[in-house]
């Protein structure tokens, strides 16, 4: 069967499971001894079937149609342009900073994988940044936060991320550095596993000295597939499997994020960033663009992008700001078709998800609890105007909420609802090609976990009595489990 058939019979079939969507549909499976209906296409019917390589995470939607292929790659193109400084003599590319993180999207997200940790001194932190925030300090800033006007309160001098590069003339913000301290773990059957746990600071600061409450959170830029399909859940289905008070008693209490959405001038379910800070995938291109690359945008109309009103040079820079864009360095146009790329990336198909061996260990990882909060399925609503998106089964393992993660991995600094020790759930689609894709194999918020094993470890919390359990496994269980969610 060609591949172009076999996509249409799979969303067909796809689409007949969708349309009878009901919890026998989505609830977990008790059997382990075949590979489940659909499974191998975790995107359903937008699921690729192309060649494992470097490009498996920046193939189209496969169920797109063909006169929507063109803006997909527009979209790519935009995604992938460097942006320069103004005023340059091409006005549709300038604009850059004047303090940045990033020349372009790709940048953080290169082959639209995940990013990584400066990999020694040399290594500049591309893929990776500060966030900065303070206490609210006055009625007027708790009430911004009470009234999810504001996720945080940035750092008056720096803003709400550290720009660690700058336009010609200008100084950035400064130079993110971290030391590891290495935590020996025993597990079952007398293994070893050294943890690295991270501790950061500010260095060569360039706008004086930080507020002394500053909070710091490392992030290094999460993988780009599947994005469009988490968008296209259902809230109350995502909001059916919270359970704040713990009332199942079972010890995992998920809660949603209640974020400010600029787009829509009101709270809406958090579902994007590591602590679902951003309520679509629009909304958070658009705080890329503007904060990474200090690019204005229908959003965040300042040319002068991330620049605070105490760094007085970096505000009365020129601007690539022009009439023929709207006013804008990257105009509604511009926004529009970098979402929808983002949106259409599409999520391998799976591999060797029958197989026994992985049989084995998804029988473990779902027997351990961890589908408490990497809840494997869920059916999209219906988008007329996103074909791609609408009705499918899909597999991504997660529930897009937040969970307390534990001490060791908090970053004690709250956003929107999230407090300083809980994180969303994240996507496990896609995660063991992370070393195909992004030719490494960090994972966690801050790439502390050097391999998947040493991100399971990290786990605490809410997530402690699974960790515990994956720590006890014989080696040939741990050895299982992996192999499970290295074919997700």
């Amino acid at each position: 069967m060609k591949l172009s058939q076999l996509v249409a019979t799979t969303a067909l079939l796809l689409m007949n499971a969708a349309s009878h969507a009901n919890n026998d549909i989505t609830a977990p499976t008790s059997d382990f001894s075949k590979a489940e209906a659909y499974e191998k296409y975790p995107g359903g019917a937008a699921t690729h079937r192309k060649k494992i390589n470097r490009d498996v995470f920046s193939q189209a939607s496969a169920n797109m149609p063909f006169e929507r292929e063109i803006n997909f790659k527009v979209g790519n193109g935009f995604f992938k342009r460097m942006w320069v400084s103004a005023p340059s003599s091409t006005q549709a590319a300038d604009g850059l900073g004047p303090i940045y993180n990033a020349r372009s999207c790709q940048r953080c997200h290169l082959k639209d994988g995940r990013g990584h940790p400066p990999n020694g001194p040399e290594d500049n932190a591309v893929s990776m940044f500060l966030r900065l925030s303070i206490p609210p300090q006055n009625e007027q800033q708790r009430r911004q936060l009470n009234e999810h006007r504001a996720n945080v309160i940035p750092e008056p001098t720096y803003g709400g991320q550290l720009q660690d590069f700058a336009i010609q003339g200008h100084k950035a913000e400064g130079r993110m550095h971290i030391e590891y301290q290495e935590i020996p773990v025993k597990l079952a059957g007398g293994g070893t596993v050294s943890l690295r746990k991270p501790s950061y600071a500010v260095k060569d600061l360039g706008y004086g000295p930080l507020h002394p409450q500053t909070m710091l959170s490392p992030r290094v830029a999460p993988q780009m597939i599947g994005l469009g399909l988490l968008e296209a859940v259902d809230e109350k289905d995502i909001l059916a499997r919270a359970d704040p008070e713990d009332q199942d008693g079972d010890g995992i209490s998920g809660r949603p994020n209640w974020v400010w959405s600029a787009a829509n001038n009101k709270p809406m379910l958090g579902r994007f960033g590591l602590k679902a800070g951003a309520p679509s995938v629009d909304e958070q291109s658009q705080g890329a663009f503007a904060g990474d690359i200090g690019i204005s945008v229908p959003l965040h109309p300042d040319g002068a992008g991330e620049c605070t009103p105490r760094q007085k040079a970096c505000k009365q820079a020129p601007t690539g700001n022009s009439p023929q864009f709207d006013n804008l360095e990257a105009h509604k146009k511009v926004t529009d078709l970098v979402a929808f790329y983002s949106r259409n990336l599409a999520v391998p198909a799976r591999r060797k998800h029958d197989a026994k061996a992985v049989l084995n260990g998804k029988r473990l990882f779902y027997q351990s609890g961890c589908i408490g909060c990497h809840t494997p399925k869920h059916v999209t609503r219906t988008l007329p105007e996103r074909p791609e998106q609408s009705h499918q089964l899909i597999w991504p393992y997660t529930d897009m909420l937040l969970h307390d993660m534990g001490e060791g991995l908090a970053d004690h600094r709250p956003e929107g609802e999230a407090n300083g020790r809980e994180w969303r759930t994240a996507p496990l689609w896609g995660v063991g090609l992370t070393p195909v894709v992004s030719e490494h194999s960090y994972y966690l918020h801050d790439g502390r976990a050097r391999n998947l094993l040493e991100a399971i470890l990290w786990h605490a919390g809410e997530a402690q009595q699974a960790r515990d359990k994956v720590a006890g496994m014989s080696k040939a269980e741990r050895q299982d489990l992996l192999l499970f969610i290295e074919s997700l």
